[in-house]
């Protein structure tokens, strides 16, 4: 096996033309306020998620071309909400009018969608999402029996990763007699009644029909909480996308620096920063894969498509570099953690782990027994937006030891979601807390 080297960060000041300049700064007022939530909606493949989405946001998120072509989603979807509500009808909305009576509404919060994948192998992308939020709307069909086999999947997902706020919607009621519904309503009390999320409102609408989405909306006003920002910490962000925005055939001094998107985590970011993003991107040199922190600077920050002088934590945004193109195209620096220089977790390409499994393989059909793990077995490992594939060296379950096929960016005691090998594809089987 190669070896894996993580070379000292490096600037790329240099790299792209001279003509970037700073965003024009737009002032921050109600219509432009920052999300402070990010809200993952998840659930099995074709329950609903991306029309939920366009439903509360007006924005398709499945904009990949394989996701058109196929019909799902492949990577991470974004859209920003705002939530309002009507003093006269005490009506909640996501648009500035209320639709009962045309008076104008008062916006209560501003939050990010966040659209996971729900087929069975993108799972890893799934988890990825689960990391950088802050609540989930699981979406559960009324039309086909609960759970499926992702359903499963994701709540336990969920679990593992410590999400305490989650409300179940129970979508595509329009399809189903009521006597149906009130059935896969008990079924879905059934499957939640032995999870953490027992006490979880389930809210029965049709996303594609507009039936309920009001009494959802509400719902999630009441019952997910603002999170405490921490503004005084390095700041830190989780990168889940990473963008090279030119158009082919651009000149080279008319070239726009590579752009990061995801959120931010704790801290404040600010226009001219100097930044550092680790593991950073990989190079091959001599047949060994090579992964190269880098040192930028910040020329933008977008938060809801409108560029801000600074961003704080929640809610998805995007930051403008000076960095090469080529660096961040095809989502190249996903996982990697974004700080200012000499301030980030360290790197490991080799990690221990406290670990702990599950009992039963969940999303399976015949939910086997979770084996303890085995010297040389692979597995998928998940740690804030990173994904990566580590091999056992040591299954000892108090310190377990994987070398890593892509080195991650954690710090001790960071929580890393286990998969294995079942089948043909990687399943859930638990987690490790990272020494």
């Amino acid at each position: 096996m190669a070896k894996k080297v993580v070379k000292p960060a490096k600037s790329t000041e240099k790299l792209v033309g001279k003509s970037e300049k700073p965003a024009k700064i737009i002032e921050t007022t109600e219509k432009h306020v920052q999300p402070q939530f990010n809200l993952a909606l998840v659930g099995h493949v074709d329950h609903g998620k991306t029309t939920l989405t366009e439903r509360l946001s007006g924005k398709w998120t499945d904009t990949h071309s394989e996701e058109l072509k196929r019909g799902i989603t492949i990577r991470l979807g974004y859209a920003d909400i705002s939530i309002y509500k009507c003093d006269k009808c005490n009506f909640y909305t996501t648009k500035p009018k209320c639709i009962k009576c045309n008076s104008d509404a008062s916006l209560q919060r501003k939050m990010s969608l966040v659209d996971a994948p729900g087929h069975e192998s993108l799972m890893a992308t799934m988890l990825s999402g689960a990391a950088i939020v802050d609540g989930a709307l699981l979406l559960v069909a009324a039309n086909e029996k609960c759970p499926q086999p992702q359903t499963k999947e994701h709540l336990m997902a969920l679990q593992i990763s410590g999400m305490k706020n989650i409300i179940v919607v129970q979508n595509k009621i329009d399809l189903v007699t009521t006597e149906e519904a009130i059935k896969n309503y008990q079924q879905i009390k059934d499957f939640l009644a032995n999870s953490d999320y027992k006490n979880a409102p389930i809210i029965p609408i049709s996303a594609r029909a507009n039936v309920n989405v009001d009494v959802l909306v509400k719902t999630i006003q009441e019952k997910m909480p603002i999170i405490k920002q921490d503004l005084k910490a390095q700041p830190l962000m989780l990168v889940a996308r990473s963008f090279d925005i030119n158009k082919p055939g651009m000149k080279p001094k008319d070239l726009i620096g590579g752009v990061l998107g995801g959120t931010v985590k704790q801290g404040i970011f600010k226009v001219g920063d100097e930044i550092e993003i680790a593991p950073g991107f990989m190079t091959e040199e001599r047949n060994q894969k090579i992964w190269t922190p880098v040192k930028t600077k910040i020329t933008k920050i977008f938060s809801g498509g409108v560029p801000v002088n600074e961003i704080h934590p929640g809610g998805s945004m995007a930051l403008g570099t000076t960095l090469d193109p080529m660096i961040v195209k095809s989502d190249s620096l996903t996982g990697s953690l974004v700080g200012h220089p000499g301030q980030l977790p360290p790197v490991h390409s080799q990690i221990s782990l406290d670990t702990h499994l599950l009992e039963r393989v969940v999303g399976t059909k015949d939910e086997e027994e979770v084996k303890p793990l085995a010297k040389k077995e692979v597995l998928m490992l998940n740690v804030n937006s990173a994904a990566t594939v580590g091999i056992v060296l040591d299954p000892s379950k108090k310190n377990t030891t994987c070398i890593l096929k892509k080195p991650i960016c954690a710090n001790p005691g960071d929580r890393i979601t286990i998969s294995r090998k079942v089948g043909d594809r990687f399943r859930l089987i638990g987690y490790g807390i990272l020494k």
